[in-house]
C-alpha cells in the first residue's frame, strides 16, 4: 500500500490486497491530479471499480498499468461505477464502445444521466441542476459563466446510459470477492460504495476521501438536502464493520471509521461557520460563501478557480438548507428565486 510521503497519484498498479490493484489515472484539473480506479483480477478477466475520465492519456495510463500485470484493456469484463461524475464514468463507456465491457452504475444516478444524455432541444428547456442551484444561491452570474465554460459537455459524446443499473443492497460477485453495493447519497444522489466484507475493504468512490472533503450538491439535477443525505450516509458507514479505505482520490487509508469521524466533525464546524456568517448579516449562499475560507490553504472564494467557486457556493447553500431544516435559520425565497436566510 502507499507509504507515508509517497505520491499517491503516480501512475502504475499498486497492490492493495491479494489480486486487487489501485491504478491512478491522470485528470486535466488543477485541484485533483488523479483518480484511483481499482482492478480486481480473476481467472476470467478484470472487474474495474470506476473507469476514469475519457482522455487519451488516461486510457494510455490504464493500458500501461494493466500491461504490467500481463493484462490488456480487452481483458476488462465489467466496470462497477460508484457515481456518474465524468472522472469516474466516461472512460468506462468509452471503452465499452471498443471492447464491449459491461458498465453498471447505481439506479439512483438515472436522473443525472438522463439529464446528461438528453438532446439539445431538451437542454434548452431544462437548465442543469448546478445552474438552478447557483441562481437560488444568488450567484446567477457565476452560473452563467460556468454554463459558458462547460457548453457542449452534454453533447461531447462522452455521456451514455449504462449497460445496467445496480440496486442498492445487491451483491456483485467477481472471482473470490462479493461486493455489496451500498447507497451513499450526498456527493451525488445515486452514489454507491462497494463493501467487501470478508477482506474488510471499502471501495469508497468519492464518499469518503482521506485528505480532502467531497463536494456536496454539485450534480446535474437538484436534490433537496444533499448535505443531510451525505451526513446520514457517513453515519451509515459507522454502523458497518471498519474497513480499509480504498478511495477515489488520495492514498489507501487503514480505517474508514476514523476518516468518517473527521468528515462529520468538519461539516459540523462548517455548519457553525455558516450560521455565524448569517448572524453577521450574510443572507444568501453566495454571500456566506464569500465570508468562509476554502481548502486547507484557507483561500477566499475569489481566489478559487471557476469550477471550485461553483462547488463552494453549491456546498454553502447545502449547509444553509440544513440549518433551515433544523430551524436554526429561517429561509424565504423571493420573487427573484433567490433564497435568503436569517436567524430564526
Amino acid at each position: 500500500m502507499t507509504t507515508a510521503g509517497a505520491d499517491w497519484s503516480v501512475t502504475g498498479p499498486e497492490q492493495v490486497a491479494d489480486g486487487i490493484f489501485r491504478i491512478p489515472l491522470p485528470l486535466p484539473t488543477d485541484s485533483l491530479r488523479a483518480v484511483n480506479v481499482y482492478a480486481l483480477i480473476t481467472d476470467d478477466g478484470v472487474t474495474m471499480i470506476d473507469g476514469g475520465w475519457a482522455l487519451a492519456e488516461a486510457e494510455e495510463a490504464l493500458r500501461a498499468s494493466l500491461g504490467k500485470l500481463s493484462l490488456s484493456l480487452a481483458d476488462i469484463r465489467r466496470f462497477l461505477v460508484t457515481h456518474c461524475h465524468r472522472d469516474h464514468y466516461t472512460q468506462a463507456v468509452a471503452l465499452r464502445r471498443t471492447f464491449g465491457a459491461d458498465v453498471a452504475i447505481g439506479i439512483g444516478e438515472e436522473p443525472n444521466l438522463r439529464q446528461l444524455t438528453s438532446g439539445p432541444e431538451e437542454n434548452q428547456l431544462s437548465p442543469s441542476g448546478r445552474e438552478a442551484i447557483l441562481h437560488r444561491a444568488g450567484a446567477a452570474d457565476l452560473g452563467a459563466r460556468y454554463s459558458v465554460a462547460v457548453a457542449g459537455e452534454r453533447q461531447s459524446g462522452q455521456w451514455e446510459l449504462p449497460s445496467r443499473w445496480l440496486t442498492p443492497g445487491s451483491e456483485e460477485k467477481t472471482g473470490k470477492w462479493a461486493l455489496r453495493a451500498i447507497a451513499t447519497p450526498g456527493h451525488t444522489r445515486g452514489h454507491l460504495v462497494f463493501h467487501e466484507v470478508a477482506q474488510g475493504l471499502l471501495f469508497a468512490g468519492d464518499h469518503v476521501l482521506p485528505r480532502i472533503t467531497p463536494s456536496i450538491g454539485f450534480e446535474a439535477t437538484q436534490v433537496a438536502y444533499p448535505l443531510r443525505d451525505f451526513m446520514s450516509s457517513l453515519q451509515l458507514m459507522l454502523g458497518l464493520p471498519d474497513a480499509i479505505l480504498l478511495p477515489a482520490h488520495g492514498p489507501v487509508a487503514p480505517s474508514v471509521h476514523a476518516r468518517v469521524a473527521e468528515l462529520l466533525d468538519h461539516h459540523r464546524l462548517r455548519l457553525e461557520a455558516a450560521f455565524d456568517a448569517v448572524e453577521r448579516g450574510a443572507d444568501t449562499g453566495l454571500a456566506v460563501a464569500q465570508q468562509l475560507t476554502w481548502t486547507r490553504h484557507e483561500r477566499t472564494l475569489a481566489e478559487l478557480g471557476l469550477v471550485s467557486q461553483v462547488m463552494a457556493v453549491c456546498e454553502t447553500l447545502a449547509h444553509l438548507d440544513v440549518l433551515a431544516l433544523e430551524e436554526r435559520l429561517a429561509c424565504a425565497t423571493g420573487a427573484d428565486g433567490i433564497a435568503r436566510f436569517q436567524p430564526s
